[in-house]
């Protein structure tokens, strides 16, 4: 019998802290009703010391569970979300002040006839407008947001990152952290590969679901990945970085994605390398 070790998510957290709560209402609960039972047998305040050494471990007791849920065993996964989130309202404001700018610019063309070259420039604006668009097509915002942080980075990097949402993931059958720690490592394995290319760096990232399924597919048309490497690529420790990589990013996914009973699998060949994620809806 195989037993799945499921990833720590706030539920955990918040069922732990709760049974631990009862647990000291029914300690104290307990305790009142012996010393009426007994009143000569437990004298002074000593039932508030002990109520209050009850309340102390307890919470010291929640106060570890958080630590090791939120910040050693869950790989500050909460952190990353608020990060994530931070991030896309920084990116948000900063694109609200730019369109003002691009729609000024264009009416005054528009003012002075220049028709063609209002044309010429609101073309790049109406493609970011659009790349955009497609980031913000999920109903999880940190999901959102890490795609929009991760559309930035392959910019600033001179790659043509194109995403294709067919899926809102409302059935997604995990936190949505643990989905952004899925997609922000491949597509950082593929913005890495992609940065030893010269020239024509593109990535392809596709969302979309069937019946039972969520499938996310990230492709790139770096170096192929030699089969050598493809049999060792998600094993903890192995990497292609040299000093760059821990070996830690692919073997965290593919655990991720068993723990919850999906699949992962990678090809590689002379004109592009993909990465697929099945995973099983929530029923």
């Amino acid at each position: 019998m195989i037993i799945k070790k499921q990833p720590y998510n706030i539920s955990k957290i918040v069922l732990a802290s709760i049974f631990l709560n009862l647990i000291q209402i029914i300690f104290i609960t307990l305790f009142i009703y012996y010393k009426s039972q007994n009143p000569h047998m437990i004298e002074g305040n000593f039932i508030i010391y002990v109520v209050a050494i009850s309340i102390g471990i307890n919470s010291i007791i929640t106060g570890i569970i958080f630590y090791n849920f939120l910040f050693k065993k869950g790989s500050n996964n909460l952190i990353d979300t608020i990060r994530y989130l931070e991030d896309f309202n920084k990116t948000l404001r900063s694109q609200r002040h730019d369109y003002l700018n691009h729609i000024q610019v264009i009416y005054s063309l528009m003012e002075l006839e220049e028709f063609q070259e209002a044309r010429n420039y609101i073309e790049p604006v109406y493609k970011d407008i659009v790349r955009i668009s497609k980031a913000l097509k999920t109903s999880k915002p940190a999901v959102n947001a890490l795609f929009q942080a991760k559309l930035q980075v392959a910019e600033k990097n001179n790659i043509d990152m194109e995403l294709e949402i067919k899926s809102n993931l409302n059935n997604l059958n995990m936190e949505p952290w643990d989905f952004c720690r899925i997609i922000g490592n491949i597509i950082d394995n593929a913005i890495f590969a992609l940065k030893q290319k010269p020239s024509n760096r593109y990535m392809l990232v596709e969302l979309s679901e069937d019946l039972k399924n969520i499938r996310l597919n990230i492709s790139n048309n770096g170096d192929c990945i030699p089969p050598e490497i493809i049999v060792n690529i998600f094993k903890e420790g192995f990497s292609t970085k040299n000093e760059k990589g821990d070996g830690m990013g692919l073997a965290i996914v593919k655990e991720i994605v068993e723990c919850f009973s999906g699949t992962i699998e990678v090809t590689s060949n002379d004109k592009r390398t993909s990465f697929e994620v099945i995973l099983p809806k929530k029923e």
